[in-house]
């Protein structure tokens, strides 16, 4: 299925859409030990404690980005997410220029109640922005469009994640409960 922008691109940028949406998954690069630093998000987040939350999504991506061999990302969290009249802005992709490294931008707070945002919902939004980065890097793809194949890739990369670091808090029995994020808000970008 092609969303409706698709209509109004130009060939070129329509080879591209296919390309993306023809790349369904991403595969974890073998031999990571994930789950502690995904387990140190869902604390330093339920914590509310931002600089160490960005230091360990920083590690994650950083593991990441040196498996799939891809350049590095900055990672930034702020405190509350902005918002419009066109909903929350979740996360921020902004790719590489002039010689300074590309940064992804996440926000661990909702924009109206300022509660943290759900652990599950800020992976995927790490991953989501993780995602553009590697439609350029791994993929080359000339831009990063959302495509069905984008979607698919953004949850097969969260669910991965989320099963490893679940296994292994199963495993040890140390798992807090996260904050519970209210509300459904809309996602741009």
């Amino acid at each position: 299925m092609r969303f409706a922008y698709y209509d109004r691109l130009s060939a070129a940028r329509k080879r591209i859409y296919r390309a993306s949406d023809a790349i369904d998954s991403v595969a974890l690069p073998s031999e990571l030990a994930l789950a502690p630093v995904v387990g140190a998000i869902r604390h330093t987040l339920v914590a509310d404690d931002r600089a160490r939350l960005r230091a360990a999504c920083q590690e994650l991506v950083d593991s990441l980005t040196r498996g799939w061999q891809v350049p590095p990302v900055a990672i930034r969290v702020l405190a509350a997410r902005p918002a419009d009249d066109g909903g929350e802005l979740h996360g921020l992709y902004e790719p590489p220029d002039g010689g300074t490294r590309a940064r992804i931008t996440v926000w661990m707070r909702t924009a109206q109640r300022r509660q943290v945002v759900a652990f599950k919902s800020f992976v995927r939004t790490l991953c989501h922005e993780l995602c553009h980065h590697l439609d350029y890097e791994l993929y080359a793809l000339e831009e990063t469009f959302h495509t069905e194949g984008f979607y698919k890739r953004e949850s097969s990369l969260a669910n991965a994640l989320l099963e490893m670091e679940s296994a292994a808090a199963g495993d040890s029995g140390s798992r807090a409960r996260p904050q519970r994020d209210v509300g459904a808000e809309s996602t741009r970008g």
